[in-house]
């Protein structure tokens, strides 16, 4: 039985696409777990945020963590920080 090809995939840590690199085009699909309304990225911090439930939804290793209980807890500094986006 011929052994599975190994690739990048399997390389470890040096493998591993470097964070910031979740498509756009999946990401105006998601939407809050929570409030069902729509979630605005911030590159820089690599974070989904949602207004409406005021948590910053972490990206990891360019997935996104939809899960509450992982999320940030933004304050209003934050929140106006945002303006308009």
């Amino acid at each position: 039985m011929a052994e599975p090809e190994s690739g990048p995939q399997d390389a470890g840590p040096q493998g591993r696409e470097p964070e910031g690199l979740t498509d756009p085009r999946i990401l105006q699909w998601l939407v809050c777990p929570l409030t069902k309304t729509t979630l605005i990225y911030d590159e820089a911090r690599q974070e989904l945020i949602s207004r409406a439930a005021r948590l910053a939804y972490p990206i990891r290793e360019g997935i996104p963590v939809m899960l509450p209980e992982e999320a940030r807890a933004l304050d209003d500094d934050e929140l106006r920080s945002l303006g308009k986006r």
